[in-house]
Order: structure tokens, then C-alpha cells, then sequence
């Protein structure tokens, strides 16, 4: 739509200062107002919102909870004997957080690990609050599972190689994968409409992206490899085509978005 990007008021979540002036230069020209939350974002928007997120809801906090024979108990940090290093050990009270475990895996046998974040269905609380009342949708783009399950998924990552979660803390980026369904869950219940969530290669399938490398090559033969090998990537089951997952919501007004089989 012809002049929609001036029109934008653009809401970015960033606490980093090096990044904020990176997208300060970036975006120079356009309405663009930083925040450290999608709260404080949240209640600076007034009107239809669009909210996109890629790769944000695996880097919030998770608890992870393991099963014994007493109930669920949250797994926490300690140092060990010599007080030099980090190890996870599992708190002696039963945790309240058990009331978070899906109903379907609360019986799961003892051993079993389960990850919650409440901090992503606070989010999406808001969120559903937010587009239920103002309108508009959000797109998440994250890898993660799309039914919850048992096991731990914690992993670091440090100078692009997998890295000890508990070896120099403060020093690696720590994810975990995303739930996907209780994401969902929490989205019905704010009065949200649920597509997907799907898989990144047939969201982007749906999209035409193989139709546009397609046009790529055509007007850059010499750059096929490239932009195949990028396709790939993208699309492909052994790459990220089937780790990374795509959901959006959107207030029951609105129509359904592209890219999903199913409203």
C-alpha cells in the first residue's frame, strides 16, 4: 500500500543499547519508539496492532520441574563442593508451578522433565488482552514443539557452538524450545483466534517462497547455488524447515493471515 511505511508507527522491544542504535540508523525516517517489555509496548499502542516476533519466545526464563515419586519439585542451581561451579539440583518442597504441567503429563513417570515458561504466557496474556480490545494479530516465528511433551530442551550457545549451560554464566546465549500449545491454550482463553501453529517450510511453501527463488535465479543464474542452498535452509525437513514452528492470533475480527491451511 503505497505510503503505509511512512504511515507505521513502529513499537520494537530491545533492551540492548548497541542494538537500539544499530535500528536507530537502520530506521531513520520513521516513527520508531523503543521499550524494555511487550507491557510497556503494549500500552503505548493505541489502535489495530501487528505484533511479529522471531526468535524471542525461546530466549524468556523457563522452570524446569522433574517428576518423583512425591509429586513435581522444581529443578534449581547450587555450586558444588568447592564452590566454583554451577550444578542443577532438585529443590526438596513440591513446587506450586505443578499447577502449569499440561493435565495430559502430570502423570508422566518419575525422572521425566518438564519446562514451563510463565513468563511467555504472561506475554501472550497481555497480548490477548491487547488485540481482543484494539485489534489486530501477532506472528511468532520460534523453534520449538507443537504439543507439549516431557524432556529438557536447555541448551547454550556460545561463539555459534553448543556450550554448558552452567559454564560461564553470563557469558552464552541460553535457550529453550518453545510450547507451542500451551501458547495456544493461553491464547483461546484471552479470545483469540489460533492459526497454526505450523511448520517454517510449509509456511513459507505457502507463501510462494519457492516461486520467488524461482524469480531470483531467473534474473541471477549466476547466484542459483546461492539462492538454492538459501532456500534450503529455510524450507528443508534436515535444516529448519521443520525445528522452527510459525503461530499467529488475531482478534475474531480480523480475517485469517496467509500462510496457514486452516483459519
Amino acid at each position: 500500500v503505497a505510503g503505509l511505511p511512512r504511515a507505521m508507527r513502529i513499537h520494537l522491544v530491545e533492551i540492548s543499547p548497541a542494538l537500539r542504535a544499530l535500528q536507530q540508523t537502520t530506521l531513520r525516517g520513521h516513527d520508531v519508539t523503543w521499550h524494555d517489555s511487550i507491557g510497556q509496548a503494549l500500552a503505548s499502542a493505541d489502535g489495530p496492532t501487528i505484533v511479529v516476533g522471531n526468535e524471542f519466545l525461546d530466549a524468556l526464563p523457563i522452570h524446569q520441574l522433574t517428576r518423583t515419586e512425591r509429586g513435581w519439585h522444581e529443578r534449581m542451581v547450587d555450586v558444588d563442593d568447592h564452590g566454583d561451579r554451577l550444578v542443577p539440583i532438585v529443590a526438596p518442597p513440591a513446587s506450586p508451578l505443578e499447577a502449569l504441567v499440561p493435565a495430559r503429563l502430570r502423570q508422566s513417570p518419575p525422572g521425566s522433565v518438564v519446562e514451563i515458561c510463565p513468563a511467555a504466557l504472561d506475554i501472550m496474556g497481555e497480548l490477548g488482552a491487547h488485540l481482543t480490545q484494539q485489534g489486530g494479530a501477532a506472528l511468532f516465528i520460534d523453534y520449538g514443539h507443537i504439543r507439549s511433551g516431557v524432556g529438557e530442551t536447555l541448551q547454550a550457545m556460545a561463539g555459534h557452538s553448543y556450550a554448558d549451560p552452567f559454564d560461564a554464566p553470563g557469558e552464552a546465549d541460553l535457550t529453550a524450545h518453545v510450547d507451542f500449545e500451551q501458547l495456544a491454550r493461553t491464547a483461546a482463553e484471552a479470545g483469540l483466534r489460533l492459526h497454526g501453529p505450523t511448520s517454517q517450510g510449509a509456511f513459507l511453501e505457502a507463501l510462494g517462497i519457492r516461486q520467488r527463488a524461482e524469480r531470483l535465479v531467473a534474473g541471477s543464474p549466476a547466484r542459483r547455488g546461492e539462492i538454492t542452498a538459501a532456500l534450503d535452509r529455510l524450507v528443508a525437513s534436515q535444516e529448519m524447515g521443520t525445528l522452527f514452528k510459525v503461530v499467529a492470533f488475531s482478534a475474531s475480527a480480523w480475517p485469517a493471515p496467509a500462510g496457514f491451511d486452516t483459519p
